[in-house]
């Protein structure tokens, strides 16, 4: 990993990261990294992008950006058009891939949304996929220290984000990891997975049919058990009208309505027009990162 002091050669003495690409971007530098990753047990990618601040030694906030099914730890930073206000912010942006590659388990290539590139961002309990398949366990417990020791971010001043399938690990990361992530928001999250066919078609895979170990993967699960607001500043969900995923997938309102129930602040803005797509994340992704701007900032 390069060291946020130094140009673009020094290394981290404690992992294999290979640097893949790095290109010149609104006067940072976007790269893409891969590693020999020790939860997932096989090579995982992920991309970050440095704003110039970072570039020149400061430390800045950092967010963390979980995509959805079918996407790479590239989708975002190539559709989103995140980094030009990120500059502008003086925020460092990161993207992990969203499920183990070459797992080479037999089927998991078979369907859009389970295995390969639908990963859920939970660790899996049942065999074969709970060998590689520990999304959750990478994210907090390797590639964020990781990135901590390595790149001018804050520990206190990390934020995370995503959509879809990444806005449910997004949601569900920042409920379960409070002292990690001090900020959260979602694009269409799936955000009551055991009450949606994506979420029990991958929760049955990866999990089993006991639907009680469901709940720890479930962000309206998660906030209804809260004893009171976990993030008091508020949580930020964009909604498209014209979504042809958000009647029998995504459930924002059983999700509002855990967060009434325990005090939770959420905005929850719905847009007529807008649909699934990238076109929706990229209208709104500034609203996104100037919310966690100002909640990691104070």
């Amino acid at each position: 990993m390069t060291q946020h002091n130094s140009s673009n050669t020094a290394a981290d003495d404690t992992e294999e990261i290979t640097l893949l690409s790095q290109h010149a971007c609104h006067g940072g530098v976007q790269r893409f990294y891969q590693h020999e990753s020790t939860e997932i047990g096989l090579p995982m990618r992920f991309s970050v992008y440095l704003p110039p601040q970072a570039m020149a030694g400061e430390t800045c906030p950092a967010i963390i950006y979980l995509a959805g099914l079918t996407c790479t730890e590239e989708t975002f930073m190539i559709k989103a058009g995140a980094q030009a206000i990120a500059a502008c912010e003086g925020i460092i942006l990161i993207t992990p891939d969203t499920s183990p590659r070459n797992a080479k388990i037999p089927g998991d290539s078979d369907a859009w949304d389970f295995g390969v590139a639908a990963g859920f961002y939970l660790d899996a309990t049942q065999a074969p996929w709970n060998k590689h398949y520990r999304m959750h366990s990478y994210i907090v417990a390797e590639l964020l220290p990781m990135l901590l020791a390595s790149l001018p971010m804050d520990k206190s001043r990390v934020g995370i984000m995503g959509h879809s399938m990444g806005g449910h690990g997004a949601l569900v990361l920042a409920l379960r990891h409070p002292e990690l992530f001090s900020s959260v928001s979602a694009f269409a999250p799936i955000a009551a997975p055991s009450q949606c066919p994506w979420g029990q078609k991958a929760f049955t895979g990866y999990l089993g049919t006991d639907e009680s170990a469901w709940a720890d993967y479930d962000a309206t699960a998660l906030m209804q058990k809260q004893s009171q607001p976990p993030f008091p500043k508020g949580i930020l969900i964009d909604q498209g009208f014209a979504d042809k995923f958000l009647v029998e997938q995504l459930h924002p309102e059983a999700f509002k309505t855990a967060c009434t129930s325990v005090q939770q602040p959420l905005t929850l803005r719905y847009h007529e027009g807008y649909d699934h797509g990238y076109y929706f994340i990229n209208t709104f992704i500034e609203d996104h990162l100037l919310h966690h701007k100002q909640q990691l900032s104070s």
